[in-house]
């Protein structure tokens, strides 16, 4: 196992997903993401942050 300890980054909801496209609702669901205002913290990895940048005019990222 790796000691590195590995960043993270909080992700909150800020705009409604009222008229997303389906993808980017699937994407919301998929970060754990239900209301608006409420936030996750992921790993910051390719994968999270390709997630994110389909989804950026929704929601606010800050590092942990």
């Amino acid at each position: 196992m790796a000691t590195k300890k590995e960043k993270q980054i909080k992700v909150t909801l800020v705009k409604s997903t009222i008229g997303c496209l389906k993808n980017q609702k699937a994407n919301v669901e998929a970060l754990g993401l239900h209301k608006i205002g409420s936030s996750r913290i992921h790993a910051d990895n390719a994968v999270t942050r390709g997630m994110i940048s389909k989804v950026s005019h929704l929601v606010k990222v800050e590092e942990v």
